[in-house]
C-alpha cells in the first residue's frame, strides 16, 4: 500500500515536497515513480527512481526543478518540487513496481501499485 502526502497550494515560484510511504512490502525491491494528472488530461510521467536510488529520470518539463529521492530504510520516496509553475497544477500520484531496468520506464502502465494521489495547486 502506498500513501502519498505533502500536496497543497503555493504561489508561482514556490516549493513543495511530496512524500510516498509504502507499507507491507520490502520497498527496497521496488522501483518508484511520480506521475501527475491535470483536469481533462491524461496521467503523465514526472520522475522515476530505480530500486537502489542510483538511477533517476525526469520529464523534460520538470528537469532542473524537481528532484526525486528515496530512503529505503524509511520505505519512502520523495519529490522535491521547486520553482513551481501554474502548469504544474495536478493530482500527483506515486507508483511502485518490481522494475529493474537501469532507467525506469516513465509509462504509467509499467507500474502496478499506486497511491491515492495528492493535489498540488500553483497560483500565478
Amino acid at each position: 500500500q502506498l500513501q502519498a502526502s505533502g500536496g497543497g497550494s503555493v504561489q508561482f515560484g514556490g516549493s513543495l515536497r511530496l512524500s510516498c510511504t509504502a507499507s507491507g512490502r520490502a520497498f527496497s525491491n521496488y522501483a518508484s515513480g511520480w506521475f501527475r494528472q491535470a483536469p481533462g488530461k491524461e496521467r503523465e510521467f514526472v520522475a522515476t527512481i530505480s530500486w537502489s536510488g542510483a538511477s533517476t529520470d525526469y520529464a523534460d518539463s520538470v528537469k532542473g526543478r524537481f528532484t526525486i529521492s528515496r530512503d529505503n530504510a524509511k520505505n519512502t520516496v520523495s519529490l522535491q518540487m521547486n520553482s513551481l509553475k501554474p502548469e504544474d497544477t495536478a493530482v500527483y500520484y506515486c507508483a511502485a513496481d518490481t522494475l529493474y531496468e537501469t532507467v525506469v520506464p516513465g509509462r504509467p502502465g509499467a507500474f502496478g501499485y499506486w497511491g491515492q494521489g495528492t493535489l498540488v495547486t500553483v497560483s500565478s
